[in-house]
């Protein structure tokens, strides 16, 4: 029987999202050494076995949608083509649970993330509320 996918109510994110300045504050070599850092949190997680077995590798696949997300070149469209990221995910299970497990170990990525990656800190609060709209869209099963 195949599983039931849950819409979140509230559709995907509204608004602007994270402030296009941060690539140009960061750089590229930051967001990519960020990236690198939450998937080394990633690989401690109780959620794991929903990321390819290579993390660094992972990492950088992400560390290219942030890259255009945040600023930069397009590289996540240059080298993988449309992101449809809640397509992508479809395949995993992705519940709250999981949600508030992904929200976690970026947000201790983030705690340290002006001093070791330049991230600028005006633009903290907004690139939070980036995660938890795109995180929220990204659940599709209910707990």
């Amino acid at each position: 029987m195949p599983r039931e996918i849950h819409v979140p109510p509230e559709g995907p994110p509204q608004g602007w999202g994270p402030s296009r300045e941060i690539y140009g504050l960061m750089g590229e070599e930051n967001i990519f050494g960020m990236m690198e850092a939450f998937y080394r949190e990633l690989e401690k997680s109780s959620i794991r076995y929903m990321f390819p077995p290579d993390m660094v590798e992972a990492s950088k696949k992400s560390a290219c949608f942030f890259v255009g997300l945040l600023g930069g070149p397009p590289r996540y469209h240059q080298r993988y083509g449309n992101p449809m990221m809640r397509a992508r995910h479809l395949p995993f299970i992705i519940d709250e649970a999981a949600r508030q497990v992904w929200l976690g170990c970026f947000e201790r990525v983030l705690a340290e993330a002006s001093e070791k990656f330049a991230f600028p800190p005006q633009h903290l609060e907004g690139f939070r509320e980036f995660l938890h709209g795109f995180s929220a869209w990204m659940v599709n099963t209910r707990s």
